[in-house]
């Protein structure tokens, strides 16, 4: 296990002086000076493998410090000292740095560059975790295929959480719970689906407590 978290401790640097999308990007470069915000762990159980960094983490350094973030929590039942504890709850997206805004104001997708470079390293520097939270489309498709679940993936983001308990109960190295995105931009897809509140979520809390 020490090697391994010499190794992580490794690619942890690597990733906060990474400026591929800026110097050697897939596609026009970021926009802005990358910052890079990651935060893998040799022994958390739990991943929250989100989609990217919005402005406000951007500016902040540390994943999560919006409201957002505050829905997040709420879903998993943690207060901020355990769902920042870095030794229990792993915080790894799909894309480290802001990615911009698009013409409508909203984020732009999680750019590749991180996928492509880093994912699959970090996840074989993680051996302790047992549960990921896959929150949006990007997320969902890397982890599931990931795991060998490509084949559950649906058509929609709606459709792939729909299915949730399915994606759940697969056999699998870690168990994975599909989430929609916490944003206020949601807040309607959370209206007209109840269920995600009454279902989803008492699981989530009941499979986090003993993980942490």
């Amino acid at each position: 296990m020490a090697g391994e978290g010499e190794a992580l401790a490794d690619l942890t640097a690597a990733i906060a002086a990474c400026r591929i999308c800026r110097d050697t990007p897939r596609g026009a470069p970021l926009p802005h000076e990358p910052r890079p915000v990651a935060w893998p762990s040799p022994t958390a159980r739990i991943l929250v493998a989100g989609q990217a960094p919005g402005i406000r983490v951007h500016a902040s350094g540390k994943p999560f410090t919006d409201p957002s973030g505050d829905r997040l929590r709420a879903w998993m039942g943690l207060d901020e000292a355990v769902f920042y504890d870095r030794s229990r709850v792993a915080i790894v997206p799909m894309g480290f740095c802001f990615p911009g805004h698009d013409a409508k104001g909203g984020d732009l997708p999680p750019r590749p560059e991180c996928r492509i470079a880093w994912h699959d390293r970090l996840m074989a520097a993680m051996p302790a975790v047992d549960l990921v939270l896959a929150i949006g489309a990007a997320a969902q498709a890397y982890h599931l295929r990931r795991l060998g679940l490509g084949a559950l993936m649906r058509p929609t983001l709606g459709e792939t959480v729909l299915d949730w308990r399915t994606i759940f109960d697969a056999c699998a190295a870690a168990r994975v719970l599909v989430l929609p995105h916490p944003s206020w931009r949601n807040s309607g897809w959370l209206n007209r689906n109840p269920w995600f509140a009454a279902d989803l979520l008492p699981v989530l809390r009941q499979e986090i407590r003993p993980r942490c």
